[in-house]
């Protein structure tokens, strides 16, 4: 056992440096209470911290697409992903596009193409599987790129080839929890990034929604603290994209 001693500060370079995945690799961002709810009143936001919200917006900045499943985007509202004009100059100065696309899961296909989600510069992705309802499937192709992986039901393992075909090998899922119980069962998740927030929330969904087969062993990577959050990063049953 030792004792976690402060290091010198962080700039936001430094911090993408830090955070930068692996070309082919699959990393999940969370935020948890201190009593391990991943959400209040049926959203994340109130247990984000300034510190969490420094590092959601890094690993958005590192990650090559952004993945979430289709009853996260509607709870959280979610938009197209923006990216600060200093995480834009560090992604051109690696031969990167200046944002990552967002892509929802849904085998339902149950979204609005109104959505906000559906509005940015940069088309997003659908990741579904051949029996959504080919009317929504045709709504939905007008506003995103519609990407089919499985037959009955979305495979996770062939929605992240997909992606990886069309150059987003870096992955970064965002929940929620059903989509990253799904990533962690198949074995698909490399790495955790996760806020413990100095917050206690009471009743409310953990980080998973499904029990897995047995404990998944996590190696830690590091561990940053500011105000009492402690951002911790872990490797998921081994090292980094391994």
């Amino acid at each position: 056992m030792h004792l976690l001693s402060p290091g010198p500060p962080l700039d936001l370079p430094g911090l993408y440096d830090l955070y930068d995945p692996p070309a082919r690799s699959v990393r999940g961002g969370m935020v948890l209470s201190a009593d391990g709810a991943a959400a209040h009143d049926g959203s994340s936001l109130p247990l984000s911290t300034p510190a969490d919200k420094v590092v959601f917006r890094t690993l958005r900045a590192v990650a090559d697409v952004v993945l979430v499943g289709a009853g996260t985007a509607r709870a959280e509202d979610y938009g197209p992903i923006p990216v600060p004009e200093a995480a834009r100059a560090w992604r051109g100065e690696r031969g990167r596009p200046p944002r990552p696309p967002l892509a929802v899961v849904s085998r339902a296909l149950d979204l609005d193409p109104g959505q906000r989600c559906f509005t940015g510069q940069v088309r997003p992705l659908i990741v579904t599987c051949a029996a959504a309802p080919p009317a929504r499937r045709a709504a939905l192709a007008e506003v995103a790129d519609v990407v089919i992986a499985g037959e009955e039901r979305v495979d996770l393992a062939a929605a992240l080839a997909a992606l990886a075909d069309r150059g987003l090998g870096r992955v970064l899922c965002e929940g929620g929890p059903s989509l990253l119980a799904g990533l962690v069962g198949a074995g698909l998740l490399d790495e955790l990034c996760m806020t413990l927030s100095p917050l206690l929330a009471g009743t409310g969904p953990g980080m998973l929604a499904a029990a897995l087969p047995a404990p998944v062993p996590l190696e830690l990577v590091h561990v940053l603290e500011e105000q009492g959050s402690l951002l911790l990063r872990y490797a998921v049953g081994g090292s980094p994209g391994q």
